[in-house]
C-alpha cells in the first residue's frame, strides 16, 4: 500500500432493492490533495462518499482510509472524517457561535471556547460570531457549515455539492479556503457539477450510472477521451450546431456565444465535416473542454442500473 494514499479503495459496490448504485469503483487520493467528484444526478456520488466515510457498508469492495479498514474501522474513519452533506444541518435560530459550539459538544471536543474561536478566524466569521445562522445569505451558510464540519481537525474533508445556490463571488471565497486547508495537509473529496469547479481540483473523477469512467488530472482525463476540437467564428455560426453535428465524424457541436464548438474523434473528419460552411465561417483547431468530455463520455455510458432478479 501507498503510504501517501489516505483514500484508497478497490471495487466499491453498492445496491439498493436490487439496483446497484455504485460498481466496483476504484478510487486512490493522497494526502493535501483536492479530487473533484463529478457525474450526472443519480450516478452514485454520494453513495460512494457515505461509504468512503463509514455511513454505508459496501456490498462488495475493500480498501483503507487513513490506514483504517474501510469495513472493519468505520467508527474510527468517521471521527477523523468531516462530511458536509448537500443540506447541513444548522440551527437558525442559534448564532454562528452557538452553532459551532453545539458541533464542538457533539464532538466532545475540549477546549471548546478556544476552539470555536479558532474557527471564526479561520474562516473569516469573527466579526459575525454573534450573527443568527437563519439570517445568513448562502454563501455565509455554506460558510459556517465548513467550520463545522473542520472544527474536530478531520484529515478528510468530503464535501457533497457544497456551492449548489451559492453566488459566484461566494463559490470563488470558498474554494479559496478549501486550497487553504488542503494546503494545510487535509485531502479533500468534493462532488461538483460546476465545470470551474472542477478545473479548481488537483485531480477529478468522473462517474456515471455508479461506474468510474475517467479518473487523473484534466490534461490527463482530456487527452485520454481522444477529443479534438474546431472553433468556428463568423455569421450565424452559433445557429449550424444541429446541421453540423449531424455530419459524419461529428461527435458533438454547441454554440458558445456567437461562436460554434465542434468535436470529434479525428481531426481530418472535422475538417471535412464543416467544409460546406468554410467560406463564411472560419475553423480553426482548438482544445476540447472538460464539458465537451463530460458529455461524450455521457453519452457512451452504458446505464447499469438494472433490478437484479434472485
Amino acid at each position: 500500500m501507498n503510504d501517501d494514499l489516505v483514500i484508497d479503495v478497490r471495487g466499491l459496490t453498492k445496491r439498493f432493492g436490487g439496483r446497484t448504485v455504485v460498481d466496483a469503483v476504484d478510487l486512490a487520493v493522497a494526502r493535501g490533495r483536492i479530487c473533484g467528484f463529478l457525474g450526472p444526478n443519480g450516478s452514485g456520488k454520494t453513495t460512494t462518499l457515505r461509504m468512503i466515510c463509514g455511513l454505508l457498508i459496501p456490498d462488495a469492495g475493500e480498501g483503507t482510509v487513513l490506514g483504517e479498514d474501510l469495513r472493519t474501522r468505520r467508527s474510527s474513519i468517521k471521527a477523523r472524517v468531516g462530511y458536509m452533506t448537500q443540506k447541513f444541518g444548522l440551527f437558525s435560530d442559534l448564532t454562528i457561535a452557538e452553532n459551532l459550539e453545539f458541533f464542538a459538544r457533539v464532538h466532545g471536543l475540549d477546549r471548546r471556547r478556544e476552539r470555536v474561536a479558532e474557527a471564526l478566524e479561520q474562516l473569516g466569521l469573527t466579526s459575525r460570531g454573534d450573527q443568527l445562522a437563519g439570517k445568513l445569505s448562502g454563501g455565509w451558510k455554506q460558510r459556517l457549515a465548513l467550520a463545522a464540519c473542520v472544527l474536530h481537525g478531520p484529515e478528510i474533508l468530503l464535501l457533497d455539492e457544497p456551492t449548489a445556490g451559492v453566488d459566484p463571488q461566494a463559490r470563488r471565497e470558498f474554494w479559496e479556503q478549501i486550497h487553504g486547508l488542503a494546503a494545510g495537509g487535509m485531502t479533500v473529496l468534493v462532488s461538483t457539477h460546476y465545470m470551474d469547479e472542477a478545473e479548481r481540483c488537483h485531480e477529478i473523477a468522473y462517474i456515471a450510472y455508479g461506474r468510474m469512467l475517467a479518473r487523473g488530472s484534466i490534461a490527463e482525463v482530456v487527452a485520454a477521451s481522444g477529443l479534438k476540437a474546431l472553433q468556428g467564428e463568423g455569421p450565424g455560426a452559433d445557429r449550424l450546431a444541429a446541421a453540423i453535428e449531424a455530419r459524419p465524424g461529428v461527435a458533438m457541436a454547441a454554440p458558445f456565444g456567437t461562436a460554434l464548438h465542434v468535436c470529434g474523434p479525428d481531426m481530418a473528419a472535422l475538417h471535412e465535416a464543416v467544409a460546406p460552411w468554410a467560406g463564411t465561417i472560419a475553423f480553426r483547431e482548438a482544445s476540447p473542454s472538460l464539458e465537451d468530455v463530460f458529455i461524450h463520455l455521457m453519452r457512451g455510458a452504458e446505464d447499469n442500473s438494472v433490478v437484479v432478479h434472485a
